[in-house]
C-alpha cells in the first residue's frame, strides 16, 4: 500500500490506447476494458478502490490518441511515479502520456468543452496489414466531392437523433439537451497513409453513442451514390435512425483530443 496523503487528491490522466483487444472503455464484469485495466492497476499502486472517470465511453475496437480521465485518491504517489508505474503495469496497448494533479472541481466529461474524432477508411481492394485494425475497408467507387457536399448540413447546432445508436441516452428523461449537439468543424479529405485512404474529422461539444460512425456510414452511402445529398439533409431533419446509413466499422475511429478551454477554435 502506498504512503497516504493528508488530503484527497484529484489526478488527471491523458491516455493513448489501441482499442482492438478491448470491449470498449466502460468497466464490465466479464470483459476486458480500458477503464477496468486502469482501475485494477491503480488499486495495486495505491491500495485503494479506485473509480476512474473518462471523457467519454468509447466502443469496442475504437482507439484514442488522447483520452482524458481522472480519479480521486488519498495516495501521496507523485504524478511522475503514477505515470511510470502505470506504464510498467499496463499492457503495451494502453499508455499514460501525461499525469497532473488538478482541482477537485475538474471532471473529465462534464468539464470538457469540445472533442475531436477522426475516422479513417479506404475503398481500396487491398488494405496494408499494418492498417487493418485502424482503417475501415468499404469497397466500391467513392465520390469524395459528392460526400463533401453533405458537410455543411452537419455544422452548427442540430438534433442528431437520426445518427444516434440505441441506448445512447434515456429518451424518457425530461430536461437536459436530448439529442442536441453543436458541431464546430468538420472535414473529409483524401490522404496517403501510405496507401490511399479517406479521413473524416469532426469537432463538437459532444457526441451521441455511435454518432460519428453513423454519420460516416451515411456519408459513404452518398459517396457511393446509394443516397443523394438531398437525402442526407432530409435524414438529419427527420430524426429517424432507420433512414440513415449503416454504422461504419469501429476500427477506423479515433478520439483525437478533448479540449477543456476554447483553444479548439484556433485549430
Amino acid at each position: 500500500m502506498s504512503e497516504q496523503s493528508v488530503h484527497l487528491r484529484s489526478i488527471r490522466l491523458t491516455l493513448s490506447f489501441d482499442g482492438t483487444d478491448f470491449s470498449g472503455w466502460q468497466r464490465q464484469s466479464n470483459a476486458r476494458t480500458i477503464q477496468g485495466e486502469l482501475e485494477d492497476k491503480l488499486a495495486k499502486m495505491t491500495g485503494e478502490k479506485i473509480v476512474i472517470h473518462g471523457a467519454g465511453r468509447t466502443d469496442s475496437g475504437v482507439h484514442a490518441l488522447a483520452m482524458t480521465a481522472h480519479f480521486a485518491t488519498n495516495s501521496a504517489i507523485a504524478c511522475s511515479s503514477f505515470r511510470s508505474g502505470l506504464n510498467s503495469l499496463l499492457a503495451d496497448s494502453i499508455k499514460v502520456m501525461q499525469v497532473e494533479e488538478v482541482d477537485s472541481t475538474f471532471h473529465s466529461r462534464i468539464s470538457a468543452r469540445a472533442k475531436v474524432y477522426q475516422y479513417f477508411f479506404t475503398t481500396e481492394e487491398i488494405v496494408p496489414p499494418h492498417r487493418r485494425f485502424y482503417c475501415a475497408q468499404l469497397l466500391g467507387p467513392f465520390d469524395l466531392e459528392k460526400a463533401r457536399q453533405c458537410l455543411p448540413f452537419i455544422l452548427g447546432r442540430h438534433d442528431f437523433a437520426s445518427f444516434e445508436a440505441t441506448g445512447s441516452r434515456d429518451k424518457g428523461k425530461t430536461g437536459g439537451r436530448g439529442a442536441l449537439r453543436e458541431i464546430f468543424s468538420v472535414s473529409l479529405s483524401a490522404v496517403e497513409n501510405p496507401s490511399p485512404e479517406y479521413l473524416f474529422e469532426i469537432c463538437g461539444n459532444g457526441f451521441l453513442r455511435k454518432m460519428v460512425r453513423n454519420i460516416v456510414g451515411t456519408l459513404i452511402e452518398v459517396g457511393q451514390h446509394r443516397m443523394t445529398v438531398a437525402d442526407f439533409a432530409d435524414v438529419l431533419q427527420r430524426k429517424d435512425r432507420s433512414l440513415a446509413g449503416p454504422t461504419a466499422p469501429a476500427c477506423g475511429l479515433f478520439l483525437k483530443k478533448v479540449y477543456y478551454d476554447e483553444s479548439w477554435s484556433a485549430t
